[in-house]
Parts: structure tokens; sequence; C-alpha cells
């Protein structure tokens, strides 16, 4: 299986945090799943480091970066397509960083580990 992290999913993940649920947890920890991360969480890390929201042990571009790596995620990059997409989904959620999110899950077939309850408005699979 394979799957995309949603932001707070990734960070949840790596501060061991509960609010993570055991479904997404299960799915993470099992060795046999790819494991996505947009470069839209890179920016929406290091956005709400930038504004003081987030604090890190270091630098964003490392922090995200190292962490993806010795997770053994994978990086997805956005691409035009992803982005055209995000720009024409139904005007459910206002957050363009969620649209990305929502419009990769779809052009490249991903569920999305969320506990975002307007993400699964859309035309797209949900773990939680």
């Amino acid at each position: 299986m394979k799957a995309i992290l949603d932001t707070h999913a990734f960070l949840w993940w790596l501060l061991a945090d509960p609010r993570l649920s055991a479904m997404g947890r299960s799915v993470i920890e099992e060795p046999a799943n790819d494991i996505l991360v947009s470069a839209i969480t890179g920016y929406e890390i290091a956005a709400k480091t930038t504004r003081g929201r987030l604090v890190l042990p270091g630098r964003p571009a490392a922090f995200v970066g190292s962490r993806v790596s010795s997770e053994g995620f994978v990086a997805l990059s956005v691409n035009l397509e992803h982005a055209v997409r995000a720009g024409i989904l139904p005007d459910i959620h206002r957050d363009p960083i969620d649209r990305i999110l929502v419009a990769q899950a779809q052009i490249e077939g991903l569920p999305i580990i969320t506990a975002d309850p307007l993400i699964a408005r859309y035309e797209v699979e949900t773990i939680w």
C-alpha cells in the first residue's frame, strides 16, 4: 500500500503524539507500505516555523529532509498537474495546502492519512 501523510500526521508520527490514530499509526508502521510526504508539507512546516506557530529542533529544511529520510518515507514533488487540479477542486476546503494534498492523492491514487474532516468530503480515500 502507498499513502500520503497530511502535515499533522507527519508531525504527530515524528513526535509520537497520541493524537495520531491507531489506524494511521498501523499503516505508517507497516514496513511493506510506502509512505509519502509531499513537498507542500515541507512548505507548511517551514511557514509555520517562520511565523512562530511551530518550534522545531533545528532549521526546517534540515528537520524535514532528515526525518523523511530517516523514517524511510518517500518525498513527493508538487507538479503542474497537481497544482491545476488543486485549483479546480470544489470549494470545500479553503486551505491551499490541503487542496494540493487532495489533488496529489487523487492524481496519484493515494489515500491520505489525516484527521481533517473536510478532506474526507472530497473524492479521495482517507485513513484515520
